[in-house]
């Protein structure tokens, strides 16, 4: 999927329209958003967020205000520090430094190409100096190569390809440039999303629910027999796959999904858990519906995988993992569903996280 920044600069360079991308490039202590939380900005609307409240209330104001400067040209950027607790009045505490780049998207080169990148799945770490004056463009930098990084240093290189190696987030480093001038740059890694979801219907629920996943950093895999029950226009981290037989989309997802099975039709339902089961390779497999529903379910999966089937591989009713309610309205079991598959995924990540940092460090340099 496309980020969102990422996402509404292309919609941006359609309408040849510039903008302020606002970038949270360091935080020290206590802070509303991450570093790399971002908005973008025109001189009539927003979209993302760097944490609301009075930072990004300034922040907004900055950004309208180098837009309508005169003197400010596209690809010339500066960077604000805002102590959250003296001037902001935010009770944070901490220190939050701003990165402000002005672009004007239907000219960029490096968008264009992130663009495609994006596309084709590669990963790329992104470098933005944080002064105009240092004379040094955006670069992407990718495992093996990439694009404005001719001149470059090669400490920015390793740099970038070390972090694009590790699970590290975006970073600030100070480069020395030529033996004589030190810079500040940003480097962000673009990664691939590993949340996938595969959810199965396009009914009351799935249509809830998909309005939340929307706005998660997850690419979702939507499909249905009716393809009339699918909206006209869907953000782009929404796939729809009309099938009239869905269960044969099931061998093409993605090792590691989450799958979610709501379809319309019982025997169909029971179709898919059998597929989704079979394949052994699910972060989960959902099934909406009651206890008795999940009973007479887990009798015939057992007929039909035999020993294949553990039942724990199963879950049915969906989002109790959550602590929900008992509420059986679209929207309220949506909410426990997403709310569940986000505690999943990042329970993963973690263990993921220990498991690498756990393992031994194996030289390559053999005797």
């Amino acid at each position: 999927m496309r980020p969102v920044w990422l996402q509404r600069l292309a919609e941006l360079a359609t309408q040849q329209q510039s903008c302020v991308l606002v970038t949270v490039s360091a935080v020290r202590g206590s802070a509303p958003r991450e570093v790399g939380a971002k908005m973008v900005v025109t001189k009539t609307d927003m979209q993302g967020s760097i944490g609301g409240g009075e930072l990004e209330h300034r922040c907004l104001g900055i950004a309208v205000s180098a837009l309508l400067e005169s003197g400010n040209s596209p690809g010339s950027s500066f960077s604000r520090t805002f102590p959250l607790g003296p001037d902001c009045g935010q009770c944070c505490g901490g220190v939050v430094e701003v990165l402000f780049e002005i672009i004007d998207p239907a000219n960029c080169e490096w968008l264009d190409v992130l663009l495609v990148m994006r596309e084709q799945g590669e990963e790329v770490v992104l470098i933005t100096p944080t002064d105009s004056r240092s004379r040094m463009g955006k670069m992407l930098v990718t495992s093996q190569g990439g694009v404005g990084i001719e001149g470059a240093e090669n400490e920015i290189l390793c740099a970038a390809r070390t972090l694009l190696a590790s699970d590290e987030s975006l970073q600030q480093q100070c480069i020395t440039s030529g033996n004589t001038v030190t810079i500040t740059i940003v480097l962000e890694p673009i990664r691939k999303t590993n949340f996938d979801i595969v959810l199965f219907g396009a009914g009351h629920v799935a249509s809830a629910l998909v309005t939340i996943l929307a706005g998660l950093d997850c690419d979702v895999h939507w499909i249905d027999s009716r393809a009339e029950l699918f909206p006209p226009s869907l953000p782009a981290n929404i796939r729809v796959l009309p099938a009239a037989d869905p269960a044969t989309l099931v061998s093409s997802m993605p090792a590691g999904a989450y799958y979610l099975v709501m379809t319309h039709s019982h025997p169909l339902d029971l179709e898919l858990c059998q597929y989704i089961l079979a394949r052994d390779d699910a972060a989960y497999c959902g099934l909406i519906g009651s206890r008795s529903k999940r009973n007479r379910f887990e009798k015939r999966l057992h007929a039909l995988l035999g020993d294949g089937f553990y039942s724990a591989k199963l879950t049915c009713p969906i989002g109790a993992g959550a602590g929900s309610s008992s509420g059986k309205k679209p929207m309220e079991i949506a909410v426990a569903v997403a709310t569940e598959l986000l505690c999943l995924q990042q329970r993963a990540t973690v263990h993921l996280d220990k498991t690498v940092s756990a393992r031994p460090l194996v030289s390559a340099v053999k005797s």
